[in-house]
């Protein structure tokens, strides 16, 4: 999975298509990411100590990460991602529309 916590991406399928924010938690085993204000539900509270007043309160779900593509920065388009080896061994993330490098994922191998 190319995305991580702190990205931007944008929401391609839903109620929330369309919407982007940023990436709040990466859920790996699930396949599934944590986006800010994107599919809000509202959870029913009930009276506690800790909400003394209980209500709806709202928050955000996971969304699959296949609904989710991630926003390139130089381009500003969202757009599929590769994985390129750069010349020092390093990979990193390249926008397939633009080409461009968004970060590395691995640093360079040491020969020993």
């Amino acid at each position: 999975m190319l995305i991580r916590t702190g990205d931007t991406v944008e929401v391609t399928t839903g109620d929330d298509r369309g919407t982007r924010g940023k990436v709040l938690h990466v859920d790996r085993t699930a396949g599934k990411v944590l986006v800010e204000h994107v599919n809000r539900v509202y959870k029913h509270v009930r009276r506690s100590q800790q909400n003394p007043q209980g209500g709806r309160l709202s928050k955000e779900m996971p969304v699959q990460i296949s609904n989710a593509l991630l926003v390139c920065e130089s381009c500003g388009v969202a757009a599929r991602f590769g994985v390129r080896f750069l010349d020092d061994g390093a990979k990193e993330r390249y926008c397939k529309k633009c080409g461009a490098g968004n970060g590395q994922i691995a640093p360079p191998k040491t020969q020993p």
